[in-house]
């Protein structure tokens, strides 16, 4: 038995080894921000590690805590990573009344539920050990009517009333700009985090925000600082809610005439996403269609995960979560599922974290017309070729040698076709129906060499098996004899 399953693995080793090709690797050196993608959760529906900061917790209760907190989170690094993001959204951390964080009370203290100082610090700690970074929340207005501020009666001047029973600060106050910007920069300046999400931004104008940027680079220079709402603010990266509609709208379904994407010809970095903490789940959107939710989700995610900009995705995506609003929309996180999706979306991160030309590259729209979408990301080193067939048939497209060059071999890599230039210069491409590939450029290299030489391998070892086999096989009949 031991030679049969040495024999066994012997013979995949060798064919894996002839087909490994090198993809180009991250460097180690700050990068732009394209080079993220982010995880969207919330603290609090993540997951519970530790009970000893459950105060008043209730599962039963949609719009109450649940339990989770900053340990929880660290516990499930993994269920990230094992998805190949490299940043995570927290969302709010400070003290607050309600369990999304955003009724801040005070800027300068966390939220007891979701743990201790200590506890942050901890779970910061742990994930640049493994190389994620770490964003959070930072809420400007509409926060809590009992924050803290409110009990400082020099700040009663510059406190609004909302009709929502929330207060926002009068930012055209000196003093009041003070205050929010002195708060975020002491939270940056104590905790080692590596992003902040400005939120609750209507109605604040761009010089503010500027001002407060500026602040917050001046403290950390390498910090990515974004917003959850269109600003013409000087943010790392911007956010488009045309985007989201349009995103939602082309993948929901099969059959588009055309899937409208926003100009990537801009040099504005673009957050790429497909629902929001805020808004209706794309699941809900695909099941009013009658789709099947998750490959719904798999067509969505090869464009978002491949287009320019930077991805971000919500917790609880990568397991179709449904709903139409908060608290509906924030479930608690459902680990014990299938992993298909997950194990696709990390299967695209990981071309996707190897690549430069994917994550930086240049883009050439080669394709967009009835739910069939092809487009070339590329660099002076790499091309790839990514082609969805968001269709409900088998869909062929020939692609130019203008734009692949004379005598080069695509290899698909989820479906594992090679295409080859044909005799009129083109390469014929095929995908069946609902599916999403994408193709490396290489120099066509004629026979695989590699692969000649591993199959020439694996003859020679199953011949080698059957010697030892019909060896064996004699020797228990001479030892019968002799018996």
């Amino acid at each position: 038995m031991k030679k049969v399953s040495w024999l066994h693995t012997t013979i995949i080793m060798a064919l894996c080894v002839s087909l490994i090709a090198p993809l180009s690797t991250q460097a180690t050196i700050k990068q732009p921000i394209q080079n993220e993608s982010i995880y969207d959760l919330l603290v609090d529906r993540y997951f519970n590690k530790t009970f000893k900061n459950d105060f008043e917790v209730d599962t039963r209760q949609p719009d109450a805590f649940a339990g989770g907190d900053f340990l929880g989170v660290m516990e499930k690094l993994d269920h990230i990573q094992n998805m190949g993001f490299t940043m995570i959204s927290l969302g709010p951390v400070f003290s607050t009344s309600t369990y999304d964080g955003k009724r801040v009370l005070d800027y300068a203290t966390l939220e007891r539920h979701f743990g201790t100082s200590e506890d942050f610090h901890t779970l910061l700690e742990q994930a640049h050990k493994e190389e994620l970074k770490v964003m959070v929340d930072f809420p400007i207005q509409h926060v809590s009517s009992a924050h803290a501020f409110v009990l400082e009666k020099d700040k009663a001047t510059w406190i609004i009333h909302n009709d929502d029973g929330t207060i926002s600060w009068d930012l055209k106050n000196e003093d009041a700009q003070k205050a929010v910007v002195d708060a975020a920069v002491g939270f940056v300046k104590q905790y080692q985090v590596d992003g902040i999400r400005l939120t609750a931004i209507d109605g604040v104008d761009s010089p503010f925000l500027n001002k407060m940027i500026d602040a917050l680079k001046a403290q950390n220079n390498n910090l990515y600082i974004l917003s959850n709402e269109q600003s013409d603010a000087k943010f790392d990266a911007q956010v488009s809610g045309k985007q989201e509609k349009m995103f939602r709208n082309a993948f929901k379904t099969v059959d588009p005439t055309f899937i409208p994407l926003v100009d990537h010809s801009t040099e504005e970095v673009m957050i790429q996403h497909i629902d929001s903490m805020n808004n209706r789940r794309f699941t809900a959107d695909a099941a009013d269609e009658n789709m099947f939710p998750p490959t719904r989700w798999k067509m969505a995610m090869a464009a978002l995960l491949s287009l320019p900009g930077v991805p971000m995705v919500t917790y609880g995506s990568e397991i179709a979560v449904n709903g139409n609003t908060s608290p509906e929309t924030h479930p608690i996180l459902d680990f014990k599922t299938d992993e298909e999706l997950i194990e696709f979306i990390g299967d695209v991160q990981s071309l996707r974290n190897r690549s430069a030309a994917l994550r930086t590259g240049a883009m050439e729209m080669l394709h967009n017309e009835e739910g069939l979408l092809i487009y070339k990301r590329f660099n002076k080193e790499e091309s790839w070729i990514v082609a969805i067939n968001n269709t409900s048939k088998t869909q062929s497209f020939d692609l130019p040698k203008d734009v692949i060059g004379d005598h080069q071999e695509l290899q698909g890599l989820f479906q594992h076709d090679i295409l080859r230039q044909r005799e009129d210069g083109q390469y014929r491409l095929v995908l069946d129906r609902e599916l999403a590939e994408f193709y490396t450029v290489n120099d066509q290299k004629g026979f695989n060499k590699g692969y000649m030489v591993a199959l020439a391998l694996v003859y020679i070892l199953f011949l080698v098996f059957i010697y030892l086999v019909w060896r064996k096989g004699k020797q228990r009949k001479l030892d019968k004899s002799k018996n």
